[in-house]
């Protein structure tokens, strides 16, 4: 096998920037098209992404585990219908394994900055602490959810206890017989509350915004369906279709509110039915439209607030001193640990600002997205030739598979590298109005959602209120706009036979 290495010129055709679940896949469907000149360039020590950093107890996935694998690379012995943290990432691992794409990648190599240039139409890749590389093309896999979001918190500084946040769980710290806080109620914390409860000797759960939580299915797959789905591949995809179709159903009452007032209504019920004070079950339903925000799933985290050792604070923190945390209304609570579960940074204006990218007429994408992230189908981006990316703006979502969207975008990739090739041209990009255009529909199409019913506030949104995450309407119509490329949408540079192209 032919393996792209970093030579003395220090040149790769192709380079991959994270080693999470979209540069894998990129990786492997590149060699699946007999393409092996890549690298793949890793900051961490290991593979893996979201699912290397998250393993804070009772992580687990919100997708189904056969809807969040790959189609091209599947696996048929899932435990359960939503797998957890260490599963999802001993499946990345084995399919690393099995494709051999430990040999593509190099860890411990952080990207500091990137440059096109535009006479010779190559990438300059800057490492930190390592030597810099030329590539063609470069493709961003490093997921918009990898920055954990740190709020700054009077007198933090002065705390002399232990200090963590979820995606950096410290696990030689026993939480036995401790008093816990933990700010934030979020998609991690849900499902970390419950857990430590079980050890703490007392636990404060601060919570700002009360979540939407919804029924978990902790059904086990029995001996036989695992069978069924290693023996006959049919059964696997017939089950990995329903799957699929379910979850799309869901999109209807987000772009539909005036639905999602009945789910809203069963939403409201099981708070009810799960926690037992009326008054707590009041603070812990939600003031804003159900969907707005991220809906969560677990069976555990409203039951959590019927224990003695936990309770819930709603009250502002006013500071934090040597050894408790302070409230607004002047309480103060004594502490021996803190914990974030504040989720991640989600606008790349904030999270990219350790890292430079410069496109053509050396402008910089942080300046290029500062009216909020913009590009052509969370992909490519004006300005930016043979510059791809996977999850870009508008192609997060909040009721399907993120694997479904990755794979879209993949074979999008592939297309358009084969396109470069075939024509003998050396750069592809987008054509300017093509772009406008595309995310002018978007913002239309956001309209009347529940994602900006009600004057909605979430992480979905820049902090001028635009929304620049999630993908509007049903994943098959991106499927369906993403399978084959429109040639006219795009520029192809350093050739003279890019013009013969029939458009």
């Amino acid at each position: 096998m032919q393996q792209a290495t970093i030579n003395a010129t220090q040149t790769t055709k192709i380079a991959i920037i994270g080693a999470g679940f979209g540069g894998l896949a990129m990786a492997i469907r590149l060699l699946q098209h007999h393409i092996r000149d890549f690298v793949i360039f890793e900051k961490a020590q290991d593979i893996g992404g979201t699912w290397r950093e998250n393993q804070y107890p009772g992580a687990a996935c919100d997708v189904q585990s056969h809807m969040y694998s790959l189609s091209f690379a599947p696996k048929t012995n899932w435990s359960k219908r939503y797998a957890e943290a260490g599963e999802i990432f001993s499946y990345i691992q084995d399919i690393s394994e099995q494709f051999q794409l430990r040999q593509y990648c190099k860890f411990e190599h952080e990207v500091t900055r990137a440059e096109y240039d535009e006479q010779n139409f190559i990438w300059n890749l800057e490492f930190k602490n390592h030597p810099a590389v030329q590539a063609q093309f470069v493709i961003f896999a490093s997921g918009p959810l990898h920055v954990p979001q740190i709020p700054h918190i009077k007198g933090i500084e002065n705390f002399k206890g232990k200090v963590f946040h979820s995606s950096q769980w410290d696990h030689g710290y026993d939480l036995s017989n401790k008093v816990v806080a933990s700010i934030g109620t979020g998609g991690s914390a849900i499902q970390y509350i419950p857990e430590i409860a079980q050890q703490v000797k007392q636990l404060y759960v601060l919570q700002r915004t009360a979540a939407w939580v919804i029924p978990r299915d902790e059904r086990a797959y029995s001996g036989l369906s695992k069978l069924l789905f290693k023996k006959s591949d049919f059964y696997r995809q017939i089950h990995r279709i329903r799957l699929y179709w379910s979850n799309e159903s869901r999109v209807v009452p987000i772009v539909q509110p005036q639905i999602m007032k009945y789910g809203q209504k069963l939403a409201e019920a099981f708070i009810r039915f799960q926690v037992k004070d009326k008054t707590l079950a009041k603070k812990l339903t939600p003031d804003f439209v159900m969907g707005c925000k991220r809906i969560l799933i677990s069976n555990k985290y409203f039951p959590t607030f019927n224990r003695k050792n936990v309770e819930l604070v709603t009250d502002g923190i006013q500071e934090i001193t040597e050894n408790a945390i302070v409230t607004k209304d002047g309480k103060q609570r004594h502490i021996d640990c803190l914990i974030y579960g504040t989720g991640f940074i989600t606008d790349p204006r904030i999270y990219l600002k350790h890292f430079e990218c410069f496109g053509k007429n050396h402008q910089e994408l942080k300046e290029a997205w500062k009216n909020g992230p913009e590009s052509y189908y969370g992909i490519t981006t004006a300005g930016f030739p043979n510059l791809f990316q996977l999850l870009g703006p508008n192609t997060v979502l909040g009721h399907n598979s993120v694997i479904f969207m990755i794979e879209s975008q993949v074979n999008y990739i592939l297309q358009l590298i084969k396109l470069v090739d075939t024509t003998k041209t050396q750069a592809v990009e987008v054509k300017v109005q093509v772009q406008n255009n595309f995310n002018e529909t978007i913002q239309k199409q956001l309209q009347g959602t529940v994602w900006q019913a009600g004057g909605c506030v979430s992480w979905y949104q820049t902090s001028e209120g635009k929304n620049f995450s999630l993908w509007p309407t049903y994943t098959w119509k991106y499927w369906l706009e993403t399978r084959k490329i429109n040639v006219s949408d795009y520029h192809f540079l350093g050739d003279i036979q890019a013009k013969k192209i029939a458009v």
